[in-house]
């Protein structure tokens, strides 16, 4: 479809005349010009390749005698030219789903020879085979090579006229018709190339997030977590609010991305706000929007968290810390997925799923008054409890690994490896900081470290000398027994009773750990990390 502006310009200009006698050369200088306006205007249009391909024919057809043609580009994977665009004398025709194979027809010729083809009538060509149905045989032809900075040939322009004057003044009109087509089509081809690799990059990132977020990705084997990657699996498959509970530095994030990523609304937004870094007035700013001029320094619209979660998730991280006034805004979403933005009267809907966590004990601040009571019901319909690290030592040997592999990649590559003496030294501290403790106590380490070797030395110097206690043994020993079993079968045992943490099967065997290490050593015990 032309412009309105096109439209109205080619109102008072007379259409080419069937009657060749009446040719005028300064006519046709006059609609050349006017074709060459309208073509250009079309190309630079929102339309697709297609529509303004088809506009293009529809133009020449109607301002400067072209009884009928098409448009041919190259199919960049096959070399075959795959017909874009058609005309027929008086109609439009449906034949764009055609090809032509290499050095088929007059179309092959064109991209053969890789230049313009004229002939004065069509049937005293050899090379034109006639299989469209589209021109006259009595008629001439002009074939156009378009070209992308002069040497590539991406496709054909053919077009048959309805007299044989001028042709060569012709034929060069329709290359400068060419040139402009092959700008659009280098144009629009760059776009698609950069719109390929935007998508496959977001595809990869995609997949990298689904990857870093997966069950196999989350540390842990001890029976504590064990139980909370059930839960994670379970609650994934429903829409419902879920709070996480525990310690600062206890991975709520970790398990807030899991279940998202494992959910139906994966492919949907995962956004984040922590609550008890904004003040209310920030806060609302962010989570719900302002409108332009809402308040000073409002300069623009602005989309809040909620409206960008929509069909995915929002993670609300230290929910406990809002003020209770807020509360009562926030209570409104959750129950209703409404909310306005600020300075403006227009409702917005959203479908999002919530996920808050918090270190808070928010009982407690209910009781207090310190926290909603309707709103802690509607964030405690499935809650989870994060263990903290003192609750879960058995996973220290295996994080320790994990982190100093994420500390290496930081570090360019470096070398690291964790000595059995520094192990022991870890599962002794008593964690206030939980696993995110333990992940900076090994990057000191390591800095300290100078050849990459982490000692029970290096994570003293990291400073986790104080605070140590004795590790607790989760097994039993009165349920232990080795009667009947030989050396190598009994330290087995103790082994894969205490989970393949040395110092707790040294207790188990009333050794020390490096007796233990030394007899393991000797009778080639290989040690499984799990």
């Amino acid at each position: 479809m032309m412009p309105k502006r096109a439209q109205s310009r080619q109102q008072q200009i007379e259409v080419w005349p069937d009657d060749s006698s009446r040719f005028d050369r300064n006519r046709l200088i006059e609609q050349e010009l006017e074709a060459i306006y309208q073509i250009s205007t079309v190309l630079n249009s929102p339309l697709s390749l297609r529509d303004k391909l088809q506009s293009v024919l529809d133009l020449l057809h109607e301002l400067v005698g072209m009884r009928s043609g098409l448009i041919a580009l190259r199919d960049q994977q096959t070399d075959a030219m795959a017909i874009c665009a058609v005309r027929a004398h008086n109609s439009l025709s449906a034949m764009d789903s055609m090809r032509c194979e290499p050095g088929e027809g007059l179309i092959g010729a064109i991209t053969d020879a890789r230049h313009t083809i004229v002939v004065e009538r069509i049937a005293d060509e050899p090379r034109f085979l006639g299989n469209l149905g589209l021109y006259d045989l009595t008629l001439p032809f002009i074939g156009v090579p378009i070209r992308l900075g002069g040497d590539p040939i991406v496709g054909v322009l053919a077009a048959q006229l309805m007299d044989s004057h001028c042709l060569s003044e012709r034929a060069r009109f329709m290359e400068m018709v060419a040139n402009l087509i092959a700008e659009s089509v280098e144009m629009l081809r760059t776009m698609e190339q950069k719109q390929r690799q935007l998508t496959e990059e977001r595809d990869r990132l995609k997949q990298c997030l689904h990857q870093n977020y997966g069950f196999e990705h989350i540390t842990g084997h001890t029976p504590v977590m064990l139980k909370i990657f059930e839960q994670v699996r379970q609650v994934a498959k429903w829409n419902t609010t879920v709070l996480i509970r525990g310690e600062s530095g206890t991975g709520k994030e970790l398990i807030a991305g899991a279940i998202h990523y494992n959910s139906a609304c994966a492919d949907g937004p995962f956004i984040k706000l922590n609550c008890s870094a904004l003040a209310d007035n920030l806060l609302e700013s962010e989570l719900f929007g302002h409108e332009k001029g809402a308040f000073s320094g409002a300069l623009s619209d602005h989309k809040g968290r909620f409206e960008l979660a929509n069909h995915g998730t929002i993670f609300l991280d230290e929910i406990g810390e809002i003020s209770v006034a807020f509360q009562t805004k926030l209570l409104r979403v959750l129950q209703d997925g409404e909310f306005d933005r600020i300075g403006s009267s227009r409702t917005l809907k959203v479908q999002v799923r919530i996920i808050a966590a918090t270190n808070r004990n928010l009982e407690q601040a209910v009781q207090q008054g310190d926290f909603r009571e309707d709103l802690y019901y509607r964030l405690n319909v499935m809650p989870i409890s994060m263990p903290s690290l003192r609750e879960r030592l058995e996973d220290i040997p295996e994080l320790a690994q994990v982190f100093l592999t994420r500390i290496s990649n930081r570090q360019g590559g470096r070398q690291l490896e964790i000595k059995d003496s520094a192990i022991r030294l870890l599962m002794r501290h008593d964690w206030p900081g939980n696993v995110r403790e333990l992940e900076n106590t090994l990057e000191r380490a390591s800095i300290i470290s100078h050849n990459g070797i982490i000692n029970r030395e290096a994570i003293a110097m990291a400073g986790l000398a104080q605070n140590q206690r004795p590790v607790s043994l989760a097994v039993d020993k009165a349920e232990f027994n080795t009667e009947g079993m030989d050396e190598r079968e009994q330290l087995i045992a103790a082994l894969e009773r205490a989970g393949w943490v040395l110092a707790k099967a040294a207790r188990l065997l009333n050794m020390t750990p490096r007796k233990l290490s030394y007899r393991v050593k000797i009778l080639n015990i290989q040690i499984k990390h799990i």
